[in-house]
């Protein structure tokens, strides 16, 4: 189905689609005269993106300018003390390609970027202090290398004779999309010159030299898997995430203080039962630390994490915002210390706060969109951001914090970025009704063609997390590839989503198939009273969680046509042991919670045609998941396969994706297949048309 009358826009054509490019990370200079920003692009070969580094004007006024071109892209992004702009990324010298990524530099006053500082195992990351010549190196290192050269020279031996095996004596062992060992991160200190800049060395010299990376944290082990730390800004330590093992297969996160000279580590904050603690934000004058303040699940109570500031010197803790409903995300300080700015998901979007420092009062700085990567400038003046919603991408965007900030409001300015938004095939609004005394709002996006006379077909997309919300752009989930061709996509926030307070997501806690369910059912309903919807065509679909309600809508009602469940959870008693954080699980999914909950349960009360999706390096949802749900629809269904081994359903696999399908032709082909599973189980149309490299 294709709107005929509307103007051609990207959404049209899937190669134009998938070659759209996509801004992620910000970083702005010392003297707040230099912003850069990633810029991911297709390939010469279209088959995978590549980051380049670009510099946005702060002031709005010059065209953005790409930075680097390197075949295999960079990110990272930071910069020196001195204005030196710090990268990572993999650059081939023609004798080996698979060469891991090093810490790069591009010196503020111009000239070839050059290595700054290597390690065997690559170069993950790199934080550089505010003023000092420290800089905290990111990487991992195999537990047996006592020294670099030792690690050089155990990774090329196990290269060498193709040695992959891991031995585990912990939890976990995987996480998302990759297994975790036998390597585990460490963190170096790195020394830059005086004022931090990037010393070059003498002309005579044959080349520049790497910089030496001290290690800062030798007995790590997996106790920074997966764990954020901050720098100190004036370089003496860093306060960073410290995963602890609890016996029983369960972690917990402690904040730890490292001093960059010693190495000498101290416990700040640890964790028990009860409570946990992650995001450390060391203050402008190093004196107070801000970071979340989890209360950890249980079976019965959600997740409650809060804002607080540790004194660090006294010990002492502060609650802010006492009585603001909301989780945090993003914190940054402001240079003067006063205050803080918090980004949080409401009421579907993800707004700017300002959170005063010493009364801990809460006040929300933007309206519309969601913002993310937040950089405060030097003087306070301004703050820089991506910003993106459900009507663009993200883009870069200016904050005038010189208002007071009890006005409630700071004007917000897009800076001339990289990309243009592109055009949408349809418009977006808001729909909101009631489900048990409960507000519910979902996002509408509508093809321009839809009217009372020609109402659209309906789908009702459900978003994964649980705990989140349909409020950014998705380049992965993108409703306006279905507008295009004529469909309207509901993307409702049910019992769970997060940005509606805490009591939003306690209804649904331990409730998956309960409360989150008659949500869903609720917003449909509101959907489709609309003139513009046509009740008679609906699907629904889902991703991760999404596609676990895909799978319990497929077993509670038949108002849909179709299914589309992607990456889905099916069987809870399999899907717990197996998924690579089964404790985080554990704590809310107890025996009867899984047994209530499971949609596997409800199999035999499928009789709607359900297509799904899996990636075998999908290691969040293992394909388990997805191998038996599949068995269980022709084995076991309200539609099961028939004699002659036809079906309605379809099994899309991926073999060598993971949990969202994310290479460009493969989401090119998921794209495709969904289409046309819709098309004919939707539209009525003709099965055919599916994508020739399927074979």
């Amino acid at each position: 189905m294709t709107e005929t009358t509307a103007p051609s826009t990207p959404f049209h054509d899937l190669d134009a689609y998938v070659a759209l490019p996509r801004l992620g990370s910000l970083a702005l200079s010392p003297d707040g005269t230099r912003l850069v920003t990633g810029v991911s692009t297709l390939d010469e070969d279209g088959t995978r993106y590549v980051t380049a580094l670009w510099e946005v004007d702060p002031a709005g006024q010059r065209p953005a300018r790409r930075l680097t071109r390197g075949t295999k892209g960079e990110s990272q992004a930071r910069f020196t003390p001195a204005g030196d702009l710090l990268f990572v990324a993999a650059r081939p010298d023609g004798s080996d390609d698979d060469e891991v990524a090093a810490l790069w530099t591009l010196p503020a006053g111009g000239g070839e970027a050059r290595v700054l500082a290597r390690h065997p195992g690559g170069v993950e990351g790199a934080r550089p202090a505010k003023t000092g010549v420290t800089v905290v190196v990111t990487a991992s290192a195999l537990p047996r290398a006592g020294d670099l050269s030792e690690e050089e020279r155990l990774r090329k031996e196990r290269k060498e004779k193709k040695v992959s095996a891991i031995l585990h004596a912990g939890y976990p062992v995987r996480y998302w999309d990759h297994d975790l060992g036998p390597a585990a991160p460490k963190l170096y200190a790195m020394a830059l010159g005086d004022g931090g800049a990037v010393v070059s060395a003498d002309a005579a010299a044959a080349e520049e030299k790497p910089l030496a990376l001290r290690d800062l944290t030798p007995d790590a082990r997996t106790h920074l898997v997966e764990a954020s730390h901050d720098v100190a800004p004036d370089g003496s330590f860093l306060v960073t995430e410290w995963v602890v093992p609890e016996g029983r297969g369960s972690q917990r996160t402690d904040l730890v203080r490292i001093d960059l000279a010693t190495g000498e580590r101290v416990t700040l904050l640890a964790a028990d039962e009860d409570v946990e603690y992650s995001a450390p934000r060391i203050s402008p004058d190093g004196l107070s630390l801000a970071y979340v303040h989890e209360e950890r699940s249980t079976t019965e109570l959600a997740p409650r994490p809060t804002l607080r500031v540790l004194d660090l010197a006294s010990g002492e803790s502060r609650l802010l915002g006492p009585d603001w409903d909301r989780w945090p995300g993003e914190v940054r300080w402001l240079p003067d210390g006063s205050g803080l700015l918090m980004t949080a998901d409401d009421d579907g979007r993800a707004p700017v706060f300002h959170v005063d420092a010493r009364s801990g009062a809460v006040t929300r700085l933007t309206e519309d969109g969601a913002f993310s990567d937040l950089v405060v400038a030097p003087d306070g003046a301004s703050a820089y951001a991506l910003r993106a919603s459900y009507a663009h991408p993200a883009e870069v965007v200016r904050l005038d914090l010189t208002s007071d900030a009890s006005d409630g409001g700071a004007e917000v300015t897009a800076l001339r970025g990289p990309a243009p938004r592109p055009e949408l095939p349809g418009t977006l609004r808001e729909v909101e009704t009631t489900a048990d005394g409960v507000r519910l709002r979902s996002w509408l996006a509508l093809p321009r063609t839809a009217s009372a006379e020609a109402p659209a077909p309906l789908l009702l997309w459900i978003h994964g997390g649980p705990l989140g919300s349909w409020n950014s752009w998705s380049w992965r989930w993108n409703p306006w590839l279905m507008v295009a061709r004529g469909y309207a996509v509901l993307l409702p926030d049910p019992a769970l989503s997060t940005g509606y307070g805490q009591e939003m997501i306690q209804r649904g806690w331990g409730r998956w198939g309960l409360e989150p369910f008659t949500d869903l059912m609720a917003a449909t309903d509101a959907a489709v009273a609309l003139p513009e919807i046509d009740e008679s065509r609906t699907a629904a679909m889902g991703g991760s969680f999404g596609g676990y309600m895909a799978n319990w809508v497929a077993g509670h009602t038949d108002r849909f046509r179709a299914i589309v469940t992607h990456a889905s959870l099916w069987a809870l008693d399999s899907f717990g042991p197996t998924t690579d954080a089964s404790y985080y699980w554990a704590r809310e999914m107890s025996p009867e919670m899984q047994e209530v909950n499971s949609p596997h349960r409800y199999v035999a009360d499928i009789r709607t045609p359900v297509l799904v999706i899996h990636g075998d390096k999908d290691y969040r949802v293992p394909v388990g998941e997805g191998l038996r749900l599949w068995y269980e629809l022709l084995s076991a269904s309200g539609l099961p396969q028939a004699e002659d081994g036809s079906t309605a359903h379809r099994f899309l696999y991926f073999p060598d994706e993971n949990h969202w399908v994310l290479t460009p032709q493969h989401a090119k082909i998921w794209y495709q297949v969904v289409l046309g599973f819709l098309a004919e189980h939707v539209l009525g149309e003709e099965s055919g048309g599916l994508p020739e490299l399927l074979g």
